[in-house]
């Protein structure tokens, strides 16, 4: 007999936890994340951030308003600002585009002082946290600085009736070996039990992928 699904999420001040319910699963073995600590996250993404298509964002050009401007970044990967046209944006960080911003307007004015700030950001495929298989609506979400699992199972509504939470498994490119490596994530003990233990900080390009129960 399964349990019927708890349907209310509650988030608590200090520890987060969701109430859900699902079939009992056994936990899975394998390599770990050490755990998150419980902070306050930046919402905005983090200082190695890759603009991708879409991207809004704010040029501040320090002394020069006028030179400024809120653009989004058009499906070509380039932007137009004030006297400058068609600038290449995909693909750089938020520093390096002000770095070529102050480049082009040197011609005319004097030891340009730029900044670019990322509003609404949607990410290179790289830049996003992927979540599969059995949660209430699987989705790619861009990430954001020390955004945890937690916060990615709050924003696609936690686990379905049926998932196996214990069994879940992260899948992370390892730059130093150039290959994929899996971890053990247990997503059940995270969000039934509230096991701060569980939550793990994730990274630009992780796949989150969640089994079912095979009872």
């Amino acid at each position: 007999m399964r349990f019927q699904r708890i349907s209310k999420v509650f988030i608590g001040a200090s520890l987060p936890a969701i109430i859900l319910s699902g079939c009992a699963s056994t936990s899975a073995t394998g390599p770990q994340l050490p755990p998150a600590s419980f902070v306050t996250t930046d919402e905005g993404p983090g200082d190695e951030y890759i603009i991708g298509p879409l991207d809004d964002l704010t040029i501040f050009v320090w002394r020069n308003p006028e030179l400024g401007a809120k653009v989004q970044v058009r499906p070509d990967g380039r932007i137009t600002t004030p006297l400058i046209s068609d600038m290449p944006a995909v693909g750089k960080t938020p520093k390096q585009l002000s770095e070529d911003i102050k480049g082009a307007l040197t011609k005319y004015i004097q030891n340009p002082m730029v900044s670019v700030i990322v509003n609404n950001f949607s990410g290179t495929f790289s830049q996003q946290v992927r979540i599969v298989g059995a949660t209430e609506k699987p989705a790619s979400l861009p990430y954001r600085a020390s955004m945890t699992l937690l916060d990615a199972m709050i924003a696609v509504g936690g686990l379905s009736e049926y998932a196996a939470g214990n069994r879940a498994r992260l899948v992370r490119f390892d730059k130093a070996t150039g290959r994929q490596k899996e971890y053990h994530v247990r997503i059940g003990d995270l969000l039934k039990r509230g096991d701060t233990k569980a939550n793990v900080l994730l990274a630009p390009g992780d796949v989150i992928i969640i089994p079912e129960s095979m009872f």
